[in-house]
């Protein structure tokens, strides 16, 4: 791939030239090619604000759309490419380093509102030139009124040459008198148009009103009337017309004749037509689109009472490897594929199917009885995916992950349906895929408070949300406080102090990890200089241990931002121990285990945490640059009574004897009583931590729990 232009404005002059290269062709302009790029400059910079915007402006991108038929981009491929270019390269080209799920969800929207905006520009520019026709429409009536008194030859002249077509009928229906432009829109001769009567011509979509304001007018009682008709032609066509019909009054003002005048407007109406099939329908599969779906559910859930709903969202499992390694193209094919697969499955009254995006697709039924209906919809769709694909030579078999919501109507907003649809897709994903899962509230609940706190995190790290707790290291020989294990800890404005778990693994997905990370580390290192000063003496001086997450293990600035925290505050390395859990480094290679190795060599101890907890390959410890051992906390479950079970006696004995042989130091976690406490200390491990001894708290707590003999 070629790499993208450097700077912003480079981004959006490729944009804007892809652009004009793809409407150009299209565009009835006199201008050249350059020109119409430097016309098409301006709404390309628009598009880059709005997609980059901090609210949605839907109203700029229907400006946008205008502006296309303004430049007269009127030829429905010119909007059709705009939409593309836009689709293509948009957040590529100006989306910057924004989230770009959010970025193309945002393209999308964009689109869909100038396809909106280019429809009713389009049709106030047909409104004008229908109102110029009828303008003159009526002009040519004007004169067509005066001809019948005055003078033959002039309105012969004038009903002859007129390129609208006009007949005249008398008040009880019989066609008169047509021209030549009302017989090419009919194919009639002359003959059979002046044989059919008015009231021959109903049409299955006429208006209500139209026959109505016929009686109105026959009976004198109004002047003209304007409306759309269509009419049937003989070869099965449908004409559709702007028909203008009015009263002609003898010079007495008695009614005499009615006078029509018809302006064809099948092929505007074919192309509007076009146009919102373009707006409501995807252009690879022909479903309908995100737009139609969302009206369509809108419309469902706004149904009157007893009426229910039932939803199902799909997305494909493993989509992304067969476009990585076929292709786009090859992936494409299969979802043409699928998107048939999926229509023979809702063909129901009430039921549809439509695409969101990517290889994500809804099925949507409605009526009363969906509780059921839902699930044998659901049911289907697995079904229909179990059978191969064959694309390019290759049977390709295709699962997906289906969440289904079904509920009355009325009790939630579309988005609210879909977002609980989408929460309730991606749990049954997370379970292993290919399989359906029904949405229930409370996974909802904490999907939903899962993201509110992932959005919240990079503020919540600006505004000092986060704080520290200690709990102390015990040695277990003479129940000295060797030193604290730092835990972070976020106080929430609405959850409260939320622990790691909560919003450790949110940090490590969103990348926050490794600031917060280093806040925490230049915290406790600050924190362990106090210690120092205060209550530390030369020898053995109380030491932290600081957690490091697998991503943090992986970040460059590891060692550097270690050594520059450790210089800044005056602190020794050996007054610090990061802990690294034994998953992190199980496969490790040399390139990982480096940054902890150059961390090892300057006398910062390496602690591996969660020892016993994942498959352990022993050998491995001997070419890990880890000083402690630490035991996780189901080793000491089963030493709450004195004695312990003596299986797990063993165990620890043996990892003990196995860790001093390699000199590693030996910490267990989860220490709640005495009798525990003193079965390690016969088993000869070094220090402990849990809460027999303090639970984490603030650092002042560290002297407090120092002054207390332990062992006692």
């Amino acid at each position: 791939m070629s790499a993208l232009p450097d700077g912003p404005e480079d981004r959006l002059r490729r944009l804007t030239t892809i652009w004009s290269r793809a409407v150009y062709p299209v565009t009835s302009t006199s201008l050249t090619r350059v020109e119409f790029e430097d016309l098409l400059r301006p709404l390309a910079d628009r598009l880059s604000e709005l997609l980059r915007a901090r609210s949605f402006d839907a109203e700029g991108a229907r400006a946008v759309g205008a502006a296309l038929v303004t430049a007269h981009c009127t030829d429905p491929e010119a909007l059709s490419r705009s939409l593309d270019c836009v689709d293509a390269y948009l957040v590529l080209y100006c989306g910057g380093d924004g989230p770009q799920d959010e970025l193309r969800m945002r393209s999308s929207r964009l689109q869909h509102a100038m396809a909106a905006g280019y429809a009713h520009a389009l049709r106030a520019r047909t409104l004008a030139e229908q109102e110029s026709v009828a303008q003159a429409a009526l002009r040519a009536q004007g004169v067509v009124a005066q001809a019948l008194h005055a003078s033959e030859a002039r309105f012969r002249a004038v009903f002859e040459g007129a390129a609208i077509g006009i007949g005249i009928a008398d008040l009880d229906g019989n066609i008169l008198q047509v021209n030549e432009a009302l017989t090419r829109m009919f194919g009639l001769t002359e003959q059979a148009l002046r044989g059919r009567r008015v009231l021959d011509w109903t049409h299955p979509e006429d208006a209500p009103q139209t026959w109505r304001l016929y009686e109105e007018l026959v009976s004198g009682d109004r002047e003209h009337y304007h409306v759309e008709k269509a009419f049937n032609r003989p070869d099965g066509t449908a004409l559709w017309t702007n028909l203008t019909v009015s009263l002609l009054r003898d010079p007495d003002g008695v009614p005499q004749y009615q006078l029509a005048m018809v302006e064809d407007t099948t092929e505007r109406r074919l192309l509007n037509l076009r146009l919102r099939y373009e707006a409501t329908h995807d252009a690879l599969t022909g479903l309908p689109n995100r737009t139609l779906f969302f009206e369509r559910l809108e419309k469902a859930l706004a149904a009157g009472e007893g009426q229910r709903f039932g939803l199902c969202y799909l997305d494909l499992d493993g989509f992304k490897t067969i476009n990585d390694s076929l292709g786009h193209a090859a992936g494409d094919r299969l979802l043409v594929e699928v998107a048939d697969r999926l229509q023979s499955c809702a063909t129901a009254p009430g039921e549809m199917v439509a695409r969101l995006g990517g290889d994500e697709f809804v099925a949507l039924t409605t009526g009363p009885g969906t509780q059921r209906e839902v699930d044998e919809l659901a049911e289907r769709i697995m079904h229909a995916l179990t059978g191969p694909i064959s694309i390019d030579g290759r049977d390709l078999m295709v699962r997906g992950s289906l969440g289904i919501v079904e509920g009355p109507a009325g009790e939630r907003t579309a988005a609210e349906v879909l977002r609980s649809a989408d929460i309730t897709m991606y749990r049954a994903k997370s379970a292993g895929g290919n399989r359906a899962e029904t949405a229930d509230a409370e996974s909802d609940a904490r999907a939903i408070t899962r993201h509110a706190l992932t959005t919240a995190l990079p503020a919540a790290l600006e505004r000092g949300e986060f704080f520290i707790e200690y709990q102390p290291l015990v040695h277990l020989g003479d129940g000295s406080v060797r030193g604290a294990e730092a835990l972070v800890r976020w106080l929430h404005p609405q959850h409260g102090v939320l622990g790691p778990d909560r919003f450790i693994p949110l940090a490590e997905d969103t990348g926050l990890i490794v600031p917060l990370g280093r806040w925490v580390l230049e915290e406790s290192i600050r924190q362990a200089r106090v210690w120092g000063e205060r209550y530390g003496a030369d020898d053995t001086p109380l030491r932290i241990n600081v957690n490091l997450s697998p991503c943090q293990l992986g970040h460059p600035q590891l060692v550097q931002d270690t050594v520059e925290i450790l210089e800044r505050t005056g602190v020794a390395p050996d007054a610090l121990c990061l802990e690294v859990t034994e998953s992190a480094l199980i496969g490790a290679d040399d390139d990982l285990l480096k940054p902890l190795r150059r961390l090892a060599e300057m006398g910062v101890d390496i602690a591996l945490d969660d020892f016993g907890t994942g498959y352990s390959n022993l050998a491995n410890l001997r070419r890990l640059p880890v000083n402690v051992l630490k035991l996780d906390r189901s080793f000491t479950q089963g030493m709450q009574q004195f004695p312990a079970d003596p299986v797990d006696l063993k165990i620890v004995e043996g990892i003990v004897s196995l860790a001093h042989s390699l000199d590693l130091a030996v910490t267990v976690e989860g220490v709640e009583t005495g009798a525990q406490a003193e079965q390690l200390r016969i088993l000869g491990c070094d220090t402990a931590q849990g809460w027999y001894y303090a639970r984490p708290g603030p650092p002042e707590n560290l002297h407090r729990l120092a002054l207390v003999d332990t062992t006692g």
